[in-house]
């Protein structure tokens, strides 16, 4: 195998995957005989099939990556710093204590179908995200906002007291229960995108099958073929069209890292997305190759316990595993694209924010706190599960390689017994949700540049906490470092917190920051900038035009 790959590794693949390949390029000829369909300006293969295309309840960044083309918010993101600029907002007015922010829309506003955008259809966007019947897993990103968090949990009724309002056809205004340092960049994820009233209070849960569907971003959605693609169209009532720089885009849901590098190999597919989709056998020699481009970026891997389940529920024990962990010896043995060792939560590099060093390597008192917990050299200790998921591409392979390697170091060290669990992943997620787990492996994408898009799910009531951890002292310190407008009075507290969380409370045990990792040819595309939330939005984006 590493003979094959030091020399050819493209016509290495493409041996094994020529049939996949011819294939898939039939079934394209075929639909083209029956359709006529235009041939897509730039191809993206994005990983795992949508699970939604509505911005409300969407959850993961493949997902998430097609709704921002086809949705946008009062803000949008840079491609090259991945914060918040001008989005239909074209300016905003923040009052003195940082609490009100007035947006002023653009007079160009309109749906892709013609009709024009208004203020009411953001607050519209708004309160949907928020309503309990939404059941939005990101509602809680919204929750400065006053009294959305009792509206969301159905405290309050009426949506007219949460502060965003209408001031008129082309004015915002949201009031905010504190100054929140990140609440533009808020402003430019996808649960706050606006969308189209008119459609989905005629179509309901199916709205978004709608044709033509209404859209507020740079495109429209012409089609979505399960297991085939998403089809996107420019949009040309769009308020920034001019710089679109695209006009067919297919977006494809594509699995397999062998299948995924062949389709690009053989030029179908101009850009493929994450490091799943690498075949794992030649990491080493494509990493050597100018087209396929590293970067650091906001993501932890972690282990979550379930807290509430013996012996979990004593943090002797979770300390313990946590000092287990040979994680140095993890990262190298397993990862290969730069990932680099986590004894904290947020990652390096994170704005305004240093975080404090939680535990590390320490046998000898792992197993002290072990004993000091009644399980002396792991006497008595009851066997117990770890849980993972099946993803699709090469995680579902660094996830099980992942949980062996703990389940010898905790054997070794600490003479317990774990049995390794592999779910479905919409089950996993399910699991975790509902707390139907003893240890499971997680990790996190920071939502935009902050420390709080980390630390803030870890607060009792965020939904995304996934722990049964209840720490009240934590959760004051979150919300007084959210209250602080000086960013160095706000770093301290946070990193308060995080001592908190990562070396007392230990709730999770963070292994190690992800590394960034795409493929596309720098001659032939352009418009993409590696930034640490890894979002790239779709407009940028096109191919090079020959002289």
């Amino acid at each position: 195998m590493a003979i094959f790959a030091t020399r050819a590794p493209k016509y290495f693949l493409r041996a094994r995957c020529c049939f996949l390949v011819g294939i898939f390029l039939a079934g394209l000829l075929t639909a083209g005989c029956f359709r006529r369909e235009p041939p897509a300006d730039l191809t993206i293969i994005n990983g795992a099939e949508p699970e939604s295309l509505d911005p409300a309840i969407i959850v993961s960044q493949p997902d998430m990556r097609i709704v921002l083309g086809m949705f946008e918010g009062l803000t949008r993101l840079d491609p090259k710093t991945g914060r918040a600029v001008p989005g239909l907002a074209e300016r905003w007015d923040v009052s003195p204590d940082g609490k009100i922010y007035t947006f002023h829309l653009r007079t160009n506003l309109m749906w892709s179908t013609g009709e024009p955008i208004t203020a009411d259809d953001a607050v519209y966007s708004w309160i949907r995200a928020l309503a309990p019947a939404t059941a939005s897993d990101y509602a809680e990103a919204l929750y400065d906002v006053k009294n959305a968090r009792d509206f969301n949990a159905s405290g309050i009724k009426d949506p007219a007291q949460v502060g965003i309002h209408a001031l008129d056809k082309q004015t915002v205004r949201v009031e905010l229960d504190y100054p929140a340092a990140f609440f533009l960049d808020i402003c430019a994820f996808p649960v706050t995108a606006v969308v189209p009233r008119q459609t989905i209070e005629k179509y309901g849960d199916r709205w978004i099958m709608a044709r033509p569907l209404p859209g507020s971003g740079p495109y429209e959605l012409v089609y979505w073929r399960l297991n085939d693609r998403v089809r996107l169209k420019k949009n040309p009532h769009y308020w920034d069209a001019a710089n679109t720089q695209s006009d067919i885009i297919d977006i494809l849901p594509i699995g397999s890292p062998d299948t995924a590098f062949n389709l690009y190999e053989s030029g179908v597919a101009d850009i493929v997305w994450d490091k799943g989709l690498v075949p794992e056998e030649l990491m080493d020699v494509l990493l050597k190759r100018p087209d396929f481009h590293t970067f650091s970026y906001l993501g932890t891997y972690f282990i979550r316990f379930n807290v509430t389940r013996k012996p979990f529920d004593d943090p002797r024990v979770r300390q313990a595993l946590a000092l287990a962990v040979d994680k140095q010896s993890l990262v190298k043995k397993i990862l290969r694209a730069g990932e680099h060792p986590a004894s904290h939560l947020v990652p390096d590099g994170t704005a305004n924010y240093t975080s404090p060093e939680g535990l590390d390597y320490n046998p000898a008192l792992a197993r002290k706190l072990l004993a000091d917990a009644g399980y002396p050299n792991g006497k008595g200790f009851p066997r117990f599960e770890y849980t993972f998921d099946a993803s699709t591409g090469g995680a579902a392979q660094t996830h099980e390689d992942i949980a062996v390697e703990l389940q010898q170091m905790w054997r070794d060290t600490l003479g317990i017994q774990m049995d390794l669990r592999q779910v479905e992943s919409k089950i996993f997620f399910s699991m975790l949700s509902h707390l139907d787990y003893q240890v499971a492996r997680s990790s996190w994408i920071g939502d935009y540049d902050d420390a709080n898009t980390f630390l803030g799910m870890f607060v009792s009531d965020d939904g995304n906490n996934r722990t049964g951890w209840k720490n009240p002292a934590y959760d004051a310190l979150i919300l007084q470092a959210n209250q602080q407008t000086d960013l160095q009075a706000r770093e301290k507290i946070f990193q308060k917190a995080e001592s908190m969380l990562v070396s007392n409370g230990v709730p999770i045990i963070p292994l190690y920051f992800y590394q960034g990792l795409n493929y596309f040819d720098t001659n032939k595309i352009q418009g993409i900038y590696n930034n640490v939330v890894d979002q790239h939005p779709l407009q940028c984006i096109a191919k090079i035009k020959s002289p």
